[in-house]
């Protein structure tokens, strides 16, 4: 009866090991679980973050492309001030 004895104790102890195995992987589960839960919510704040960033670079690039530059303006008023000329040059030849 040693014998059976000895093949109880080992599967207690197998079954003690297994136990052990068990509860650490719950508790490796709850822990993973818990950084999921953390890693969604950063994810979520991310996008809603990187959706205000593209909203705000929509708007900037709308702005930009609506705002003259400083080139343009001048570019603009060297021909408006041609067009003036030309046309007071033709007052002045109707007027002879």
């Amino acid at each position: 009866m040693g014998e059976e004895s000895q093949i109880v104790s080992k599967l207690k102890g197998h079954i003690e090991h297994i136990i052990s195995c068990y509860e650490a992987a719950l508790f490796e589960k709850g822990e993973l679980e818990r950084k999921l839960s953390e890693t969604m919510t950063d994810l979520e704040k991310y996008k809603t973050k990187v959706k205000e960033l593209e909203d705000k670079l929509e708007k900037k690039q709308l702005t930009t492309a609506f705002e003259a530059s400083s080139q343009d303006i001048k570019e603009a008023r060297q021909r408006i001030a041609r067009i003036v000329r030309e046309i007071d040059k033709c007052i002045s030849l109707l007027n002879n």
